[in-house]
């Protein structure tokens, strides 16, 4: 473990790599159960297949959202009673929120040979420091094995594997490759288990100190799962855009801690108020011409710790839910 610079005891310590073993391992040994496919790619890595030829599961798709986390967070499926219709939520919790959710979860690795592209998630991130964002972090890790988790519905080519082996310095065979179509059960989970990460995410943006983010719990409504990609690409946006709430505890000043609140929500954005398909549309297909700001949970609670206060901020909103779900 290498540290260039002051951070939380957390990052001195956890290896993200190391602490998703056993659940990477449950995942194998449960492929039946999970209604998993596994298989051995040329490389020599193991395929997971969470949704391509098999069904999947709600179940595997919590698994693979544990693993994304680097086994620093709890993800559970729930009842929930604050949409009519829409009855079932993903809960997410995590006492390292800073390093689960963005050293491991986060989305951030970008993969790509020819006509295949997908970004790369999971504690695979963390060996191969492909991004600036671990600098900022000063975050490192090293293990004999490692995982990573691909949101596509095709197997990668030689190409990717053989690179994502260079840059993690892991050997193929020690290598697991996780793939969650967003039109699987498993997918949408996965995805939907995001809800914390994406608060984090957006916090880093608005340069809210990470140091300061003691530690988080999300919840999100779970959607419909959706035939075709861009309808559920929408749906598993909307559901945190629309139907997610995150409470954040934090050190520091109160300012700082209702300034956060204001800001974060996805209401804040200039964006907000149609759902994400229509936003989509309306930018000609351009994912990078959506404002960032958008890309945020419904609604926030930030607990200041320090000074016992709590501020508000968003509102969740069944009416974009039920357009967007229906």
């Amino acid at each position: 473990m290498q540290n260039t610079q002051a951070s939380p005891s957390s990052i001195k310590q956890a290896s993200v790599n190391q602490l998703a073993v056993p659940l990477v391992n449950r995942l194998l040994q449960q492929a039946d159960t999970l209604q998993l496919g596994i298989s051995r790619h040329e490389t020599g890595c193991t395929i997971v297949d969470a949704g391509i030829q098999h069904a999947g599961s709600a179940e595997a798709g919590r698994l693979i959202a544990e693993i994304c986390m680097g086994g620093l967070g709890s993800v559970a499926l729930q009842a929930d009673h604050r949409f009519a219709g829409w009855n079932e939520a993903i809960a997410v919790t995590s006492a390292e929120p800073v390093l689960a959710c963005l050293a491991s979860q986060y989305a951030g690795w970008a993969l790509s040979h020819e006509k295949f592209f997908s970004l790369g998630s999971g504690p695979a991130r963390a060996l191969a420091q492909r991004e600036d964002l671990f600098k900022e972090l000063a975050y490192a890790d090293s293990a004999a094995s490692t995982c990573i988790v691909l949101e596509t519905d095709k197997v990668p080519p030689v190409q990717v594997i053989e690179k994502i082996v260079r840059d993690t310095k892991v050997a193929a065979e020690n290598l697991t490759v996780i793939l969650t179509p967003t039109t699987s059960i498993a997918g949408v989970v996965q995805i939907v288990g995001r809800v914390l990460e994406v608060a984090l995410h957006k916090a880093h943006t608005l340069h809210f100190p990470l140091e300061n983010i003691v530690s988080g719990t999300g919840l999100a409504v779970l959607p419909p799962v959706a035939k075709d990609f861009m309808t559920a690409m929408g749906r598993t946006n909307d559901a945190i855009l629309f139907g997610g709430d995150v409470h954040l505890q934090v050190r520091g000043d109160d300012v700082s801690a209702a300034r956060l609140a204001a800001d974060l929500p996805s209401s804040a954005s200039k964006d907000y108020g149609k759902t994400f398909a229509e936003v989509f549309k309306f930018y000609e297909m351009d994912f990078y011409k959506i404002d960032p700001m958008l890309f945020s949970p419904a609604k926030v609670t930030v607990t200041n710790i320090d000074t016992g206060n709590a501020f508000e901020g968003g509102y969740l909103n069944a009416d974009l839910i039920n357009l967007s779900f229906s």
